[in-house]
């Protein structure tokens, strides 16, 4: 993906990172920020490419193309997961990486922005072979990984087993435990009670601030949710614990709606019961009362509440016309592109953007990694107690700024993340 000077400016033909410079843009002309400034957060303060060379079960070596991007550590290490996909690229984990930083910066935690990944079809690789594809990965990158450095986590398609062969394979090279430099990790190997359902309890909390400044009652709302996986299953099970009807959910297989109301703990039944290469799936859920409908589907269905937890820019030019709900809160990274949600603005609709809704994740993963510098564990009631307490402060913030500068919710979140690095790369100066 090729980089383009637009009017002075930094562009890119990877829609993601192109979305997020153009967010950053928009709200840093408003703010007021200075050219320099603005050049200078544009790029990220790092990028590592690596080969990644695995031997495959037939004694084959293929070589994979790796990435880890360090957007910003004006505030601190540079935080964010590891993904392993077929459509990862450089130019997206830089995307990702500038979103973490406004992640973070808005959520009031002490980290810069991170990403990385491997352009691989994990699905298709045996556990030796991912073990020796994670644990290349993690020795190619550790250089510039570590607690008060880069401190990365698990996302597309990786799990606590990946972050313990990357650990475990650094460790290894620098002669001595540092628990700290990885979050995700099994609860059994410092690990944090409460990290599993983090994001999504973020994300349902961000839903639930909503209705409360609205004075709406969660009991009279529908809810669709698309994606059900780690995110989207615990924010629609935290939801319907709240008194939310959850009309439909969907995943790869499908959607699967019901007027009624679904009942969210069958659903976790269905996907516990389906395993495959590709994850637990809702394989066969419609027996349950449901109607099975047709994957994007769940985006266009009557509902009042809808949260996309699953792919970057389902809501676009084509399809946000088509959205009938009022109210939408991005679980998943990016769901929304800048002319998807020109459309939802002018349709009167909200949206919670992802930086704000879906920082539960990041949240956790501080609370892991002060855990993890300590050496002491807190109780899972306590973890859940801190993080809905501070994605409530936070949401209340970036909506009563929006209300007073009447700006949407995304660019209040922008103006304040930005505001918060700003300031400080301004403070720290050019020699970064």
């Amino acid at each position: 993906m090729a980089d383009r000077i637009v009017n002075g400016r930094r562009r890119s033909d990877d829609l993601l990172l192109d979305t997020a410079l153009r967010d950053f843009y928009g709200a840093a002309d408003e703010m007021g920020l200075s050219e320099s400034l603005i050049s200078m957060l544009s790029y990220p303060e790092r990028r590592l490419d690596v080969s990644v060379p695995v031997e495959m079960e037939d004694g084959r070596v293929r070589v994979f193309k790796g990435y880890r991007v360090q957007h910003s550590t004006a505030l601190g290490p540079s935080k964010g997961g590891i993904r392993y996909a077929q459509d990862v690229t450089g130019a997206e984990c830089e995307g990702l990486a500038m979103l973490m930083t406004w992640k973070c910066s808005l959520a009031g935690i002490p980290y810069g922005g991170g990403k990385g990944g491997i352009c691989c079809d994990p699905t298709a690789l045996t556990r030796r072979e991912k073990e020796r594809m994670s644990r290349t990965y993690g020795a190619r990158i550790a250089p510039i990984i570590g607690r008060w450095s880069d401190i990365p986590a698990p996302d597309m398609y990786t799990g606590g087993q990946e972050m313990v062969w990357i650990m475990d394979t650094i460790c290894k090279m620098l002669g001595h435990f540092e628990p700290a430099m990885l979050t995700g990790k099994p609860i059994d190997y410092w690990g944090a009670r409460g990290r599993t359902e983090a994001t999504g309890r973020g994300t349902s909390t961000c839903g639930l601030e909503l209705m409360k400044v609205k004075g709406l009652n969660p009991a009279n709302m529908k809810i669709a949710v698309q994606g059900f996986g780690n995110v989207g299953s615990y924010t629609a099970l935290l939801l319907k614990e709240a008194g939310a009807t959850i009309v439909a959910i969907s995943d790869t297989t499908g959607t699967y709606y019901n007027p009624k109301g679904i009942n969210i703990e069958k659903a976790f039944e269905y996907m516990n019961n389906n395993p495959s290469q590709r994850g637990r799936k809702l394989t066969g859920f419609e027996k349950e009362g449901c109607e099975k409908l047709g994957l994007n589907d769940i985006l266009f269905l009557d509902c009042d509440f809808l949260f996309p937890c699953a792919l970057q820019g389902v809501i676009n030019q084509e399809t946000a016309p088509k959205v009938k709900a009022r109210y939408i809160i991005e679980g998943a990274n990016s769901p929304t592109t800048v002319e998807g949600e020109e459309i939802l603005k002018d349709a009167g609709a909200i949206v919670v953007p992802d930086f704000l809704a879906n920082a539960g994740g990041v949240i956790g993963s501080y609370f892991e990694w002060a855990q993890n510098l300590q050496g002491f564990s807190w109780t899972e009631a306590d973890y859940n107690k801190r993080l809905v307490d501070l994605m409530t402060e936070n949401f209340n913030r970036v909506w009563a700024f929006a209300q007073d500068k009447k700006v949407t919710m995304r660019r209040a979140a922008y103006m304040q993340a930005i505001k918060r690095v700003s300031d400080i790369v301004a403070l720290r100066g050019v020699y970064l």
